[in-house]
């Protein structure tokens, strides 16, 4: 979400879910991180939005929603420092596989 970014229309945007699932005594950590690192992932270059959301039936599953402008942009992203930081204090608090995947909007009210 970094403002110094140009607007782009919401059908251009990538958008990119990733599922998580904790250990019920670990999601607590996995809120610090979190904290500690989302004002970062959201003015990275190429990401205009980024939203924490989680499992209304199962307390300890979370997700991130988060746009990016292309792929490229979430690549390079995901091959920053501060994912690959970020991922391996992450991943050590998972009780089962994370489940990620990009989509573009095909029709978008606005």
């Amino acid at each position: 979400m970094n403002n110094d970014q140009p607007t782009i229309n919401r059908k251009d945007v990538l958008v990119r879910i990733v599922r998580m699932s904790f250990h019920p005594d670990k999601a607590a950590d996995f809120l610090q991180i979190f904290q500690q690192a989302k004002s970062k992932i959201r003015n990275f270059e190429g990401c205009h939005h980024l939203e924490l959301m989680q499992d209304p039936q199962d307390p300890h599953i979370y997700m991130t929603y988060s746009h990016w402008t292309n792929e490229d942009a979430l690549e390079h992203y995901r091959h920053s420092e501060l994912f690959k930081t970020t991922w391996a204090k992450t991943k050590v608090l998972f009780n089962d596989k994370p489940v990620a995947f990009s989509a573009k909007a095909v029709s978008s009210e606005q």
